[in-house]
């Protein structure tokens, strides 16, 4: 027991840590592999799934949900209390409709969303929710968002982000192609740096990837898993390329 100070979540330890958050922000390294990317078209976010049992209805096990038309998120970290931050959200988003008459805005959400984490690391007789969230979508004059929510409550806008038990890894590699990525000329090519980044991290087969794709007042489209498949073995093909044009030039040198 690190001296009693993570028996509440209300109680600081002598160094300034809130212990029960740092648990849950832990609960969210352990979380499967999630990343987002908004370019100027479109927002996809992909997740590297857990392998689902045989006798399993694949559909109840996906981490990217729908919050409104123009909303989308997806979570790394403890299932059940995603679950409890996705209704609470919809149901935001669909109070603001009815009484403003207008979809909520994508920072809206968000700031609602980080507003009901951090009240639960000052309360007693609760604990933190161990999840980090990814939402994306568009404002009503089209301009696309992405942002992070943490367990403590704090939230960042992105252009490109990750988080989950390989994130350090991914993050790497979005920092590494920033410029390429958000300058994406199409939803296709966008879906192609994701999967990319999600197979440099993993290097699973395609059948752990899913993938969703938010455009401007479009429906949500999830990305077929055939479409997956053929880009992870184009990636796979380029990565090999790429390698072997290093050999041989590392021969001529």
């Amino acid at each position: 027991m690190p001296g009693g100070y993570d028996g509440a979540v209300t109680i600081y330890s002598p160094d300034g840590h809130l212990l029960q958050v740092e648990y849950a922000q832990e609960a969210v390294r352990k979380g499967s592999t999630v990343v987002g990317l908004r370019t100027k078209d479109c927002i996809v976010l992909g997740v590297e799934k857990k392998a689902a049992d045989t006798l399993q209805i694949e559909r109840t096990a996906r981490k990217i949900r729908k919050l409104d038309d123009h909303l989308i998120i997806t979570f790394a970290g403890l299932t059940a209390d995603a679950r409890i931050l996705v209704n609470r959200a919809r149901s935001e988003a669909q109070s603001h409709r009815l009484n403003f008459e207008r979809p909520a805005t994508v920072e809206y959400i968000t700031r609602y969303l980080a507003k009901l984490k951090q009240n639960y690391t000052q309360s007693n007789g609760r604990r933190p929710f161990g999840v980090s969230c990814l939402i994306g979508g568009f404002d009503a004059d089209g301009q696309p968002h992405l942002y992070q929510t943490e367990p403590s409550g704090i939230y960042y806008e992105w252009s490109a982000n990750t988080t989950g038990r390989l994130g350090k890894t991914m993050r790497e590699y979005l920092e590494k192609n920033a410029s390429d990525m958000a300058s994406s000329p199409d939803d296709a090519t966008a879906v192609k740096h994701v999967v990319r980044a999600l197979f440099t991290a993993t290097a699973l087969n395609a059948n752990f990837y899913e993938l969703a794709v938010l455009k401007y007042q479009q429906p949500l489209e999830m990305v077929s898993p055939a479409v997956v498949a053929h880009l992870v073995q184009v990636i796979k093909q380029e990565n090999a390329e790429e390698e072997a044009a290093k050999q041989k030039q590392r021969g001529k040198s």
